[in-house]
């Protein structure tokens, strides 16, 4: 385990650098816009995360748990594909949380959020749009390279024509190959969730601290399955630590995951069957179990 405990600053310090931050902005006649995320967690009465191997921070919409696990992993500065879009007030409140650790975190731990894993999906289907768009120009444009009028070489201002011409009349490189060579190849994208999946086993490297925000996005339950057998898998055997912000029941079932409830007032450690989400699946499982046991 690498993250002992996370600290959130009381209400005195969040006034403190309310004030600070009013200041900034017009001296005595201050005025703050967003105190965001001042105040979300003090009403909550939450002051500190204690963490296990793998930390769940579970939430209904609205409950806080995105920005908590945004507030750990800057304060750690864990490594993030896309910035985190926060208010005025977020490095300032930052800087006035505190943290320990029971050894230093692993350079190329990471958050990963589900914004992340769509944003790469929608970068891979751009690209090969732009790829299959050059491959039928590249098309007829080989066609003529290959069966047009031979290019004489001139010097430097028609190189480039010339050594087309030559890639083409090749006889060793085919019109795949060659079609591949300047319009690039298409990378592999299956379902989203098949693509997300894969994902999560090329990012959960051996021994690193990761964060993720609602993985359980764009997964069928039987892929949330593997996830969470992989997650138990890394943290278990592999020398990773998880914090997980989620509302899934299969990810909250990780196997002796500590699960803070932000539904509640105190925020609670409950167990995965005592939440809201949990109990809504099985009261509309058990109400329907007929269906299941015709």
């Amino acid at each position: 385990m690498y993250l002992e405990k996370f600290i959130l600053p009381d209400d005195d310090v969040e006034y403190a650098i309310a004030r600070q931050r009013m200041e900034e902005n017009g001296g005595g006649f201050g005025y703050l816009e967003n105190g965001y995320p001042c105040g979300m967690f003090t009403k909550k009465e939450l002051t500190e995360i204690d963490f296990d191997k793998v930390t769940i921070i579970y939430g209904g919409n609205g409950s806080g748990k995105t920005t908590l696990l945004n507030l750990i992993a800057n304060k750690v500065n864990l490594k993030r594909v896309s910035p985190f879009n926060n208010s005025e007030m977020f490095s300032k409140f930052v800087n006035a949380c505190g943290h320990r650790v029971y050894q230093p975190v692993p350079p190329d731990s990471m958050i990963i959020t589900s914004d992340d894993i769509f944003d790469y999906m929608l970068a891979v289907r751009t690209t090969n749009e732009e790829i299959h768009e050059n491959i039928e120009k590249g098309k007829q444009t080989h066609a003529e390279l290959k069966f047009g009028e031979t290019i004489k070489l001139q010097g430097m201002e028609n190189f480039d024509e010339f050594r087309l011409q030559v890639l083409a009349r090749q006889k060793s490189l085919t019109r795949r190959k060659f079609l591949q060579n300047q319009a690039g190849k298409e990378v592999k994208l299956n379902s989203n969730g098949e693509t997300a999946i894969d994902q999560f086993f090329h990012k959960l490297k051996n021994d690193k601290l990761f964060c993720l925000d609602e993985p359980e996005n764009s997964l069928s339950p039987k892929m949330q399955l593997e996830l969470k057998e992989l997650i138990e898998k890394k943290s278990r055997y592999c020398g990773c630590q998880f914090i997980i912000a989620t509302h899934s029941p299969f990810m909250l079932s990780i196997q002796g995951a500590k699960i803070y409830n932000l539904d509640t007032t105190p925020v609670s450690i409950c167990k995965w069957w005592q939440v809201e989400n949990t109990k809504t699946y099985f009261e509309f499982f058990n109400k329907h179990k007929d269906l299941f046991l015709q």
